[in-house]
């Protein structure tokens, strides 16, 4: 069974970038069959999907974000991770790490199968 743990700080200040990673066990990120998502829900708002890396290290990003979101992966680690830059607290929110299917081609489906527990990252100085 696959699981997914976010890891990070839960404070981070204003303007800074935020760091997560979310750890994989149970199932290699190099998988041609799924891709690995972050998302998001900040408080009395819905899941905001954030960016996808696929196995062959294509991105996908919500263009909303795009310009302050990097995403990666180590695979020695087996974990892939998230920058925001120039955070505000209107980023405070919980964030998820969540398998995600592809097609054929690998592209993602945003059909999201497998979630952590999520982290709650704070923006505030």
């Amino acid at each position: 069974q696959v699981q997914l743990q976010e890891s990070g700080p839960g404070l981070v200040k204003p303007s800074q970038t935020l760091a997560l990673a979310c750890t994989v066990s149970g199932g290699s990120i190099t998988t041609r069959h799924h891709a690995w998502s972050w998302i998001r829900q900040s408080p009395g708002k819905a899941l905001e999907w954030m960016g996808v890396i696929g196995n062959d290290d294509r991105i996908w990003f919500n263009p909303s974000l795009k310009s302050r979101t990097s995403i990666s992966r180590d695979t020695s680690k087996n974990q892939f991770s998230l920058e925001l830059s120039s955070v505000t607290p209107e980023d405070t929110a919980l964030y998820y790490c969540a398998r995600t299917e592809v097609n054929i081609d690998g592209n993602p489906l945003y059909r999201f199968v497998s979630w952590g527990q999520g982290t709650q990252v704070t923006v505030s100085s």
